[in-house]
């Protein structure tokens, strides 16, 4: 695929790296051998382009050019290609003349007439003997419209030119009938764009594309380049940019519908119905699209289309497939409005039996408001939200609001798509749209709906907690008692309510939750293990944790991103995020397709925060930056604070406090203007681990402090079941022993030792730190070592290590001290954990092991991304290959390079691999 960068000049293939090397073997090979190459594939795949560069390659190497195009609705003119192809050089076409089997052809002498064998024989004669000269290089596009007797003379020319020093190379499209019979000839298919390729086609031909459009458009396009470069236009301005909503079905430029339109509208009257049948119908399901027509046409008319290769039928599986999107795309656009919706009624009865089916079907057959209609479809996005399809649940959401005929019901409609638009898909920033047009609708209207939708905006885009808080509970309490659950919408209501109340972090929130629980008959067991196990997880029962576990085994097969979600939620704290790692996985990557990204967004931070703890941790930064792209794209700015907070906590724990302390101050500031005390929290423990890592304890026990108050743990300061560790060793650093020892009673005191593996071993490490004596702190650090699965989470347990060794160091008995310190030195150097890795050696070298090796950086310290990013620019490695590696985009690789530069002394990659192999060299030498 050809583009043409912003100034006109030099043309870029994108994506076509492979084909382009098969172009360039063939021309390499040309002046030797000579032969032919026919490229094939779809309208609009890019083989024009190709051809292009072809040409270009073979100009420049010195070659000459003569090209043929072949045109629809002119196949009668007799011998017009091989007379265009002849004639497209001035000298050559005067040769041409000259011999007198071409003559004819050419129209110079009339009464010769030497036969299509004959012609073809001097044409390529010609280029022999021009080739001899230079190579000769006969190119022909779409030459599935070549006139008869042309396309015959040339495909045996094709043939022929083996041995010549000629060669021929033409464009044919799959599934068109003509003339040109390339049957043995050497075939290259040109395919689609890979979705890489094609994103980076958007972006380079449409910068201000929002990367939702982009998502949608590629998904529309299927790799096809020309619609890449054409849907575009079919869409406003504030479509493009993600302000104003994407129609349902993008219409087709007229470009595009012209380039497929040319193979539909030659088929019979009967065939075309039944294309369009299928096109409405979606899913390819034979037996349904053969109800829909029956009366009026039958499955065997599909064989016209079949036999031009617009549609496939899998005879195993009874579905009919269309050859691409855009052949459907252009089979709905050639059709009425009258005959779509005479279609969609007659689907509607052939889906009868599938009520979600048929209420699609039902809404785009209606023209005047329908509240029977309005509801069937309302509860098909019911069905889609349980199964996860956010974008189908909002776009049935939104029919239905259109079809209410009522203004409190499209209102009511309309701010339920906001809302679940705003926990699935992203879409946010169509809230406020959303919303202004339900007010428009229903002025007075008082909708639970509308206070969500409303909650849930202010929330995400402007973090306002209390104005959040205070529309959800007053629209909670206007509710007629008890409280109706079944009630989709009022689930939503508490459900935001709790996160409010979550990322307050203030007590005085929580009052009206739990008396509007209080009020319920039942409660969701997602909100139940929420409230109990993340919002306030010191005081959550074992029955709690036993109820999670319970969840957690029945998600696999779970389709709802938002259950994974909620569930994973409720047992982050509890350090149960192992036992969903593929749900969480699956649901993160779903944000890669643009649908349901929200969850994607939630799953990758909450498998980020699992990846921390077990050390996961190069993986981790790609999760978790991605993540936060996705939010800053999407206008998510309080979902990305735990993304934040993740990635501080690497920062610190490898040594890169400005990095660690740039992010806690984002943190701080957004959270000091909300009262936002859980992200404040999410700051404080990063501020924390940098300061343990620089040795400044009393700086890291006054942070820790801010989490919760040492020897308690607070109501709703869930945060502290994570730095339980951090704040009892900077207690003892500190001479505050004895506090560290109430903190650690306090957490036996809540049950937490019972709560998982690494919280036992992190309480039993705790409080053989707050020891009084080096035997009993000795014994319990040893008791911590050996908690089964306790190595799972190696950055804890090496800091276990660390500890005995030090006592052991201490008590004299260097050489169990030395075990211990060298296992803690290897974890902390595989993390990267530079500080951490110095301490363990600072004791090796006091056991009086030599440390030969060097752990971290001499200067400072390159973080494991930057280190990545030098080694393999190093090697040769472009910023774009190296961003395909790394899944980061090329100037976030150009900002890590220019920032390592300083650090290792060099000002240009040249001088990358000198740099490194000196950084690596052993200590002393």
């Amino acid at each position: 695929m050809i583009d043409r960068s912003g100034d006109g000049s030099d043309d870029l293939l994108v994506g076509r790296e492979a084909d382009t090397d098969r172009l360039d073997a063939f021309l390499a090979e040309l002046p030797r051998q000579g032969g032919s190459l026919t490229l094939v594939g779809e309208p609009g795949v890019g083989k024009t382009a190709l051809l292009a560069a072809a040409v270009r390659r073979a100009e420049s190497a010195g070659m000459r050019v003569l090209h043929a195009v072949g045109v629809q609705y002119r196949v009668q003119a007799g011998y017009g290609a091989v007379r265009q192809l002849l004639m497209s050089i001035p000298e050559i076409s005067a040769r041409a003349v000259d011999v007198p089997a071409l003559a004819g052809a050419l129209g110079v002498e009339q009464d010769t007439a030497p036969g299509q064998d004959g012609i073809a024989e001097a044409v390529v004669a010609l280029a022999a003997d021009l080739s001899r000269a230079a190579p000769v290089l006969l190119v022909l596009d779409d030459a599935q419209w070549l006139d008869r007797a042309s396309a015959v003379v040339l495909g045996q020319v094709a043939r022929r030119l083996p041995g010549t020093g000629a060669g021929l190379v033409c464009a044919v499209r799959l599934g068109e009938e003509g003339f040109f019979d390339h049957s043995g000839l050497p075939l290259h298919e040109l395919g689609p764009l890979t979705e890489a390729a094609s994103d980076e086609l958007l972006r380079r031909r449409f910068p201000a594309l929002a990367s939702r459009v982009r998502r949608r458009l590629t998904a529309e396009a299927e790799g096809n380049p020309l619609a890449l470069l054409e849907l575009p236009a079919a869409l406003t301005e504030s479509q493009r940019r993600a302000s104003q909503a994407l129609p349902q079905r993008i219409p087709l430029p007229q470009r595009l519908q012209s380039t497929f339109a040319s193979r539909i509208t030659p088929l019979p009257p009967a065939t075309r119905h039944l294309l369009l049948v299928a096109a409405l119908e979606g899913s390819g399901n034979l037996m349904i699209v053969r109800r829909a027509v029956a009366g009026r046409c039958s499955l065997k008319h599909l064989a016209p289309a079949e036999r031009m290769q617009l549609v496939r039928v899998d005879d195993a599986s009874g579905r009919l497939a269309f050859r691409h999107s855009l052949i459907r795309s252009a089979v709905v656009d050639l059709s009425t409005s009258d005959q779509r919706r005479s279609v969609h009624r007659a689907l509607a009865q052939a889906w009868i039996a599938v009520p979600e089916q048929r209420a699609w079907h039902l809404a785009q057959a209606a023209v005047d408001p329908d509240e029977q209609v309005a509801a069937l479809l309302e509860e098909a996005a019911d069905t889609s939200v349980r199964r996860g399809d956010g974008p189908n649940a909002v776009a049935a959401l939104v029919r239905s609001a259109e079809l209410s005929p009522e203004g409190a019901g499209y209102a009511r409609r309309l701010a339920k798509a906001a809302y679940v638009g705003a926990n699935l898909t992203g879409d946010v920033r169509d809230v406020p749209r959303l919303l202004e047009d339900a007010r428009h609708a229903a002025p007075d209207a008082d909708s639970l709906a509308v206070a969500v939708a409303a909650a849930l905006y202010l929330l995400n885009s402007y973090g306002d907690i209390d104005t959040a808080h205070r529309l959800l509970s007053g629209a909670i309490a206007l509710q007629p008692e008890p409280y109706d659950l079944a009630d989709a919408t009022f689930q939503e209501a508490l459900s935001t309510l709790l996160m409010v109340c979550v990322h307050s972090g203030r007590r005085e929130l929580w009052s009206d939750y739990d008396a509007a629980v209080a009020r319920c008959g039942s409660v969701p067991d997602t909100l139940r293990l929420l409230r109990a196990t993340f919002a306030d997880p010191a005081r959550a029962r074992p029955a709690d944790w036993d109820r999670l576990d319970t969840a957690i085994r029945a998600l696999p097969g779970t389709s709802d991103p938002v259950r994974i979600v909620r569930i994973a939620t409720a047992a982050a704290y509890g350090d149960r995020l192992g036992a969903m790692e593929e749900p969480l996985r699956l649901t993160a990557r779903g944000g890669l397709t643009g649908e349901n990204i929200f969850p994607a967004i939630q799953a990758s931070f909450l498998w980020s925060s699992h990846a921390w703890f077990t050390g996961q941790w190069p993986e981790l930064r790609q999760v978790t930056e991605r993540g936060l792209r996705w939010c800053e794209e999407l206008d998510y700015p309080l979902r990305s604070w735990t993304g934040t907070f993740v990635l501080g906590c690497v920062h610190a724990a490898c040594g890169d406090h400005p990095a660690a302390h740039r992010l806690a101050d984002q943190m701080d500031q957004w959270a000091r203007s909300r009262r936002g005390h859980a992200v404040a929290c999410y700051a404080a423990h990063v501020r924390t681990l940098a300061a343990l890592s620089q040795g400044a304890f009393d700086e890291a026990y006054r942070h820790a402090r801010t989490i919760t108050p040492t020897g308690t743990f607070a109501p709703f300061a869930g945060h502290a079941l994570w730095a339980i560790l951090d704040q009892v060793e900077a207690a003892v650093r500190t001479g505050r022993r004895e506090q560290a020892a109430d903190h650690v009673t306090a957490a036996r005191d809540a049950g937490l030792a019972a709560v998982s593996p690494r919280l036992a071993a992190v309480l039993l490490a705790s409080a053989a730190l707050a020891a009084k004596s080096d035997e009993e702190a000795v014994r319990g650090l040893g008791a911590a070592l050996a908690v089964d699965g306790a190595e799972r989470w190696p950055f804890d347990h090496a800091r276990i290590q660390l500890y005995l060794g030090e006592r052991l160091r201490r008590g004299k008995a260097p050489a169990r001290a030395r075990r211990h310190l060298a296992g803690a030195a290897e974890t902390f150097g595989r993390l990267g954990a530079h500080p951490w890795t110095q301490r363990a050696n600072t004791e090796l070298r006091a056991c009086g092991i030599p440390v030969l090796a060097r752990t971290a950086p001499r200067g400072p310290a390159l973080t494991p991304q930057q280190s990545q990013i030098a080694r393999l620019a190093a090697t040769g490695l472009t910023n774009k290959q190296i961003g395909q590696r790394l899944l980061l985009s090329p100037r976030t690789v150009s900002t890590h390079l220019h920032q390592l530069f300083p650090k290792l002394g060099v000002t240009s990659r040249a001088a990358l691999r000198d740099a490194l192999e000196q950084l690596d060299q052993p200590e002393g030498r």
